[in-house]
């Protein structure tokens, strides 16, 4: 069985990799990146594929039995892009995908979710069998910007006291793993999202008990935060879809209690406390 994964130089690509050849150290993996010189590190097989070419998709996935398709970070017609990846995968006669999708799927609020729902709805319809990876938030979407919450003593958001059952992101790495190398995942949907949840103003405060600085949160009316993140360089389109996540955070979008992510890797979930420890060192 051979294994591809898109977007193998990316954050969570590298993880997946990884992941896999530590749970399966024979397996036939290849890694199919935009620049295969970037990809040079990591000890398998490459192939140049770029979401973007539609030219050249489908001989590069020539004999891969499972594709792991990481959604696309370019988000200037993304549901495109997955969709040509899926006519790729049929025309090099790929037996299963997994897609990484978003908690909730086609019932959550955000408007980040209709890129995954076009994908999800164009995989059901494509013939192939798949496997849907519903990702919730990387905890790390959060720690990553923990140095300009510790200049300016405050994390910034609009999503008020709504909980985030957010996970490291490689416990969302070994879930690709699971359900790459296992039998029994076809035609499966899976919520995956951390075994605890937290507020903002719980992050907060254990950045602040961790670091010893002060921090507290700040929460902001929805436009508002757009605009702070568009002061912080985003571009506008891209700060205001972070921002509408936020605020739909707040009403429960990125919660989920169903442990099923911990279930399927067969360990708890990374507790938020050790990803801020991990950021913070």
């Amino acid at each position: 069985m051979t294994i591809a994964i898109t977007g193998a130089t990316g954050q969570l690509g590298r993880l997946a990799i990884a992941a896999i050849k530590a749970r399966a150290p024979g397996a036939d993996l290849i890694a199919l990146a935009r620049d295969p010189a970037k990809a040079a590190d990591l000890g398998v097989p490459v192939r140049a594929f770029d979401y973007l070419q539609e030219e050249g998709q489908a001989a590069a996935l020539a004999g891969v039995s499972v594709l792991v398709l990481i959604s696309s970070n370019d988000f200037n017609d993304r549901a495109g892009q997955h969709a040509r990846v899926i006519e790729a995968a049929k025309a090099a006669g790929v037996g299963r995908i997994i897609y990484t999708s978003l908690l909730k799927g086609d019932a959550s609020p955000m408007i980040l979710a209709e890129d995954h729902i076009a994908t999800e709805a164009a995989l059901a319809t494509s013939g192939l069998a798949t496997t849907i990876l519903r990702n919730g938030w990387y905890t790390e979407n959060y720690t990553g910007a923990l140095g300009a919450a510790l200049a300016h003593g405050a994390i910034l958001g609009a999503a008020g006291e709504g909980r985030l059952s957010t996970a490291a992101r490689a416990d969302f790495a070994e879930a690709i793993a699971v359900t790459a190398l296992e039998e029994g995942h076809s035609g499966k949907i899976y919520e995956l999202a951390g075994d605890d949840s937290y507020t903002l103003a719980d992050l907060a405060s254990e950045v602040q008990a961790q670091s010893g600085k002060p921090v507290a949160f700040v929460n902001l009316p929805q436009a508002d935060y757009a605009k702070a993140l568009e002061g912080f360089g985003l571009p506008a389109g891209f700060a205001a879809v972070l921002a509408d996540s936020d605020a739909r955070a707040g009403e429960g979008a990125l919660f989920d209690d169903s442990h099923t992510l911990s279930r399927l890797i067969g360990r708890p979930t990374t507790p938020f406390a050790a990803t801020v420890r991990a950021a913070l060192t």
